[in-house]
């Protein structure tokens, strides 16, 4: 229960970093940027400890959140631009 809330824990800060560190302009509300990243960290936490690249509560699970972020980012952004025009 406790890694569980970690990663929320974990994805709110990611994702408010996966926005900073991402190019261009994003309209999103911090909603949306607090679930993308949430879902980026849970992303990248289950998919790195699957493959075995690290255990769950390595350091490195940081960064891999936060690229798994920033790529569903760039992906809501495509999404969303798409719609738009």
């Amino acid at each position: 229960m406790l890694s569980f809330i970690g990663t929320i824990i974990v994805g709110l800060i990611v994702g408010l970093l996966a926005r900073a560190l991402k190019p261009g302009n994003d309209s999103m509300g911090f909603i949306m940027t607090a679930v993308l990243g949430i879902a980026g960290a849970f992303a990248a936490k289950y998919a790195g400890i699957a493959t075995g690249f690290y255990k769950d509560g390595d350091p490195v699970g940081w960064i891999a959140s936060i690229i798994g972020a920033i790529v569903l980012l760039v992906i809501y952004g495509l999404i969303t631009s798409k719609r738009t025009g």
